[in-house]
């Protein structure tokens, strides 16, 4: 294994882990010991900051790659860039369509609903892609 592909690999894990860690432990774990207000807004405050460590990370794969798998390089670089999607564009909207279901709005409660699975959906497919990128690199001569 080349001195690239020990720090790919690292980068990699990281990225695995932190997705695992967050989705199956850190967010339920909030929901959990947190009162519904205060674990609202602290997940509000998280969710931005872990979308954009995973996106930088996700960049730094794509770059660490590119001389070694160029298909590898590309899947990071594509999902560095569904982190900001979902950082810029997809949070807010979730957010907005939650707030204006807490006032009553239904319409708003149906598209928070099927923005939260969409959200939970991308999320999952990010945590196989970055599994399959793991073994890739690991197998990569």
């Amino acid at each position: 294994m080349t001195y690239l592909q020990d720090i790919s690999m690292i980068t990699i894990a990281f990225v695995f882990g932190g997705m695992v860690f967050f989705s199956f432990v850190m967010a339920p774990l909030i929901f959990i010991k947190l009162e519904g207000q205060i674990a609202a807004h602290f997940i509000r405050q998280v969710f931005p900051v872990y979308y954009i460590v995973m996106a930088i990370s996700c960049f730094a794969i794509s770059l660490l790659t590119f001389s070694i798998h160029l298909y590898v390089s590309l899947a990071t670089l594509i999902l560095a860039l569904i982190f900001i999607w979902l950082r810029f564009y997809l949070v807010p909207t979730v957010n907005k369509y939650r707030d204006l279901q807490k006032e009553g709005d239904n319409d708003a409660g149906k598209k928070f609903d099927f923005l939260h699975r969409l959200s939970v959906i991308i999320n999952f497919i990010q945590i196989v892609t970055i599994a399959t990128v793991f073994f890739v690199v690991l197998y990569t001569k």
